[in-house]
């Protein structure tokens, strides 16, 4: 077998070979422990007939351990400087596909079309940018690809907020953007001192399942998260305060909102950190009936 990419030895001389410098724009942190990397791939829950789409290969360090135990590999590289290591670092590994494009702009739709047709899963492992996480994981969310799963790195408190249960401080908008869709789970701890440089914060892998069904219909997905962003706004106002203060005539509108409230049997002196998605979902129907449907 080829030899590790992410030891801090084979790391120091893929970069010292091809001159590469890092950018503290584009959050690069390499990845420089081999265990680390098989526990994350073992989450992933990968084999041959899975494709896997990687974001911010890096050098490679992650995918080589993807292109082993899944069935294709498409990872997206956005610096230009990368794609001669990677073609270096990955030529063992005929099932890998580089693509040079911003994920934020990617068609996901055609890609998944043009690559993937033969393969019966599709998930996404990634080290992420920390600074575009949350843009990247409600970009597959919200284009309703058929991903099955995210095994995604990012920075501690973001995980701690994508995987928060209500009542806790953490809980937010996040946290009900990505669980309306996916179960949430922070899969491992990941300390600073594997990576290259190392980051300033402490950093974790969640695991994002796709839900069988959605935990509540609604009239309208965006409004709903329209609404309990609004209803965190300041996350020490009632819910009435900060619904009054964010809908469109809210002030002017207080009763129908009251009215919206009552009919959910909700309590407007409570916060918006106390709802669950469920009883969100349920505000987010009754509000969009009383007075926002066009």
């Amino acid at each position: 077998m080829t030899k590790d990419i992410a030891t801090p030895v084979r790391t120091k001389e893929i970069l010292e070979k091809h001159g590469f410098s890092f950018k503290k724009s584009l959050g690069q942190n390499f990845l420089i422990d081999p265990n680390i990397l098989r526990n994350i791939v073992s989450h992933a829950n990968l084999s041959e007939k899975t494709a896997v789409i990687e974001i911010g290969p890096g050098i490679g360090a992650l995918t080589e351990h993807l292109a082993r135990n899944a069935g294709k590999v498409v990872a997206f590289e956005i610096d230009g400087r990368l794609l001669p290591v990677l073609e270096d670092t990955l030529s063992p590994y005929d099932n890998v596909t580089i693509i040079h494009q911003d994920i934020l702009e990617v068609d996901l739709g055609a890609v998944i079309q043009e690559q993937f047709a033969d393969y019966e899963e599709i998930v996404v492992v990634a080290n992420l940018p920390y600074y575009v996480t949350t843009p990247i994981i409600l970009k597959f969310l919200h284009s309703k690809v058929p991903i099955s799963a995210m095994v995604i790195m990012m920075q501690k408190e973001v995980a701690d907020r994508i995987t928060a249960h209500p009542g806790t401080k953490a809980y937010g908008s996040l946290s009900i953007a990505i669980q309306y869709y996916m179960d949430a789970e922070v899969a491992m701890i990941v300390p600073k001192t594997v990576f290259m440089p190392q980051p300033n914060v402490e950093s974790a892998v969640i695991r994002l399942t796709r839900k069988e069904e959605v935990p509540a219909e609604v009239i309208d997905e965006d409004f709903l998260f329209e609404v309990s962003k609004g209803s965190f706004a300041q996350r020490r106002k009632t819910i009435l305060n900060n619904l009054q203060t964010v809908l469109p005539d809210g002030k002017a509108k207080k009763d129908l909102i009251l009215t919206a409230l009552e009919h959910c049997e909700i309590d407007p002196r409570r916060r918006g950190e106390s709802l669950s998605i469920e009883e969100f979902a349920k505000l987010s129907n009754a509000l969009y009936n009383d007075f926002f449907r066009q």
